[in-house]
């Protein structure tokens, strides 16, 4: 008899069943025989008793909120974060990075520091100020129903690009890839974020209008299409702008002349307008 026992003592210490293979880290560790007592008990009325009151314990620590603590949102670490993530991410980086790359003219301790007054001149010819100013003047001095219906239409769509860019500004609000102040003009068109470019969106859109509502000769369109080019690139080298705010200020001011031409005034309002608004 004290033989079998032993016997049965042993295969007890070796059984997989009665050893804890995972320890939970929110109860302390327990010793040999509290992990053997409930393999004896769920045969009989404390294995039912003892199931009843696993559910209840289970259902009180998450709710005990002086031990467990809760950490913040900044310092946790996303251990499996998706692809459309990490893609996302990695164009941001490296937008950045080719952007301050390509801000030479930045500041004056810039690589090309000295070319910086030229650049700002360029990306004056793109501002909104400088249109909706010409466009009132030209518009003024017009006396044909044509020409006045053109114009008409073109400060039209230069006020349009205007409140969008500005909204877009406004509800994205990103910064510049370097610290640089806006002028008195960007604060009086509202063009005071990167993202869209305003002068970008500008130049595509008035790219657009002339050469399919003017009568212009092969080298002067070529000569269009490579200022609004250039437009984007001087808001690159100034530093106000990444290279994804250029690129969305193109496409945006692509699709502001698709809606201009689907809103376009005719002669008959045109006229209207001007008589009730003294120009």
């Amino acid at each position: 008899m004290p033989a079998q026992q032993n016997r049965s003592r042993a295969k007890e210490r070796n059984n997989v069943l009665n050893r804890p293979e995972f320890l939970s880290l929110n109860q302390p560790a327990r010793s040999g025989h509290e992990w053997r007592g409930p393999a004896r008990k769920y045969g009989g009325q404390g294995g039912q008793q003892q199931q009843q009151q696993q559910p209840q314990q289970q259902q009180a620590l998450p709710g005990d909120g002086k031990e467990s603590t809760q950490l913040p949102e900044e310092d946790c670490m996303q251990l499996n974060p998706s692809f459309k993530g990490i893609a996302i991410n990695s164009l941001l980086a490296i937008d950045i990075c080719l952007s301050k790359r390509m801000g030479v003219c930045a500041s004056s301790s810039s690589a090309w520091s000295s070319a910086r007054p030229m650049v700002k001149l360029i990306g004056i010819t793109g501002h909104g100020v400088p249109w909706i100013g010409g466009t009132v003047f030209c518009l003024t001095k017009s006396n044909t129903v044509v020409g006045q219906e053109v114009l008409l239409n073109l400060l039209f769509a230069l006020i349009l690009d205007l409140l969008v860019v500005a909204g877009l500004q406004k509800l994205v609000k990103r910064k510049g890839p370097s610290e640089v102040t806006a002028g008195v003009l960007d604060y009086i068109v509202m063009d005071v974020f990167a993202f869209p470019a305003g002068q970008a969106s500008r130049a595509a859109m008035v790219t657009r209008f002339f050469l399919n509502h003017l009568v212009l000769a092969v080298p002067l369109r070529i000569l269009l299409v490579i200022w609004a080019g250039v437009i984007g690139v001087s808001r690159v080298m100034i530093g106000r702008h990444h290279l994804t705010d250029v690129f969305c200020g193109f496409f945006i001011g692509y699709l502001q002349f698709n809606l201009v031409e689907l809103l376009w005034l005719p002669s008959g309002t045109c006229q209207l307008l001007i008589s009730v608004i003294p120009i």
